[in-house]
């Protein structure tokens, strides 16, 4: 064990809703003193940047309540009990596009907020796009409308704060890299 590992010593549920889950934990420190941690559990998350064949980035607008506005970002979805990362991003990509892809490449994972959530979020660059003529369908909760922009089209969105969240900066400075 680390000596910057913390012991848990009672788990206290709190929540435990469709999406997340919180907990607070009771913590022996490494110093010794108690202290309490409040923890989202998440089942993790898959993001895809799409890019069609004449290289645009294919974005979605959605309402985000938690923020109470509209934003722009990389298709992500949550992932289903058992489902692998891959599967989640092929059926997401699908479900908020109508695009399927040839190739579905893992880029990274990483944590999202480590200070007190576990989700992971799989991030994937898909390619060799098709438009369905029968998009598969929304979650009957959401809304969302497409957007395909160039890649500087896309730095400026970010510029001009209408992209402004970190998994869609990420996938715009990642292609920015790789150019």
């Amino acid at each position: 064990m680390s000596n910057l590992a913390e012991r848990t010593v009672k788990t206290e549920p709190i929540f435990d809703g469709r999406v997340i889950k919180v907990r607070v934990d009771d913590v022996v420190l490494p110093n010794g003193e108690m202290s309490k941690r409040e923890i989202v559990n998440h089942p993790g998350a898959v993001a895809i940047i799409a890019i069609t064949d004449e290289g645009k980035i294919v974005l979605v607008e959605q309402y985000r309540k938690a923020l109470e506005k509209a934003i722009i970002e990389i298709p992500a979805g949550k992932l289903e009990p058992g489902e692998k990362p891959e599967v989640t991003a092929v059926r997401e990509l699908e479900e908020e596009t109508g695009y399927v892809c040839e190739n579905m490449e893992l880029i990274t994972s990483f944590y999202t907020s480590p200070g007190f959530a576990d989700e992971i979020l799989y991030v994937y660059k898909a390619t060799g796009l098709t438009k369905k003529e029968n998009k598969a369908a929304l979650d009957e909760d959401e809304f969302v409308e497409l957007m395909e922009v160039s890649l500087e089209e896309a730095i400026t969105l970010m510029k001009d704060h209408r992209i402004h969240d970190a998994k869609t900066m990420f996938a715009v400075q990642y292609l920015q890299l790789q150019k």
